[in-house]
């Protein structure tokens, strides 16, 4: 037997498993892209799409000194508004989400129009100060305004 057949019996078993190794099935599909709308001298949302990026998701910034028309078309209150606005997927991503919140949303797919996680709460993704960390809740919204608590963070 030749050393090229040689390597050839000995290697092809392991060749055949080459795409489980790079491109395992047990890895997370591809998110889809986020479009985030700030203002140009925000750094808690820069600080919160590095933290959307370090979860997976693809994310293009659009930076604007006047959020208020893009908040009304998402159907936001004054109640549940925070400092961004994000659309992904169909649904609407207000403020300081955590990625496990959104990545559940579009999993389950809820017959919510958004999340938002109202404010600027302390902790939250992007709105860290040490170690201090403020409870607070994630809510969802549906197009009737209609707002329930979709998790809470004590």
């Amino acid at each position: 037997m030749t050393v090229s057949k040689l390597l050839t019996t000995l290697l092809a078993p392991f060749v055949l498993l080459l795409p489980l190794v790079v491109s395992p099935a047990w890895a997370e599909t591809r998110l889809p892209l986020m479009t985030v709308y700030k203002s140009p001298s925000c750094g808690c949302c820069g600080d919160w799409i590095t933290h959307m990026k370090q979860n997976g998701f693809e994310v293009k910034v659009q930076d604007t000194h006047n959020l208020n028309p893009i908040k009304m078309k998402a159907g936001l209150t004054p109640e549940i508004a925070s400092c961004h606005t994000a659309f992904v997927d169909g649904y609407v991503v207000e403020g300081h989400v955590p990625a496990s919140d959104v990545k559940r949303m579009l999993t389950e797919r809820p017959a919510i129009k958004g999340l938002s996680a109202p404010g600027m709460p302390v902790g939250s993704p992007g709105m860290e100060m040490g170690d201090r960390v403020d409870p607070y809740d994630v809510v969802s919204f549906d197009e009737e305004g209609s707002v329930k608590v979709y998790r809470s963070y004590r």
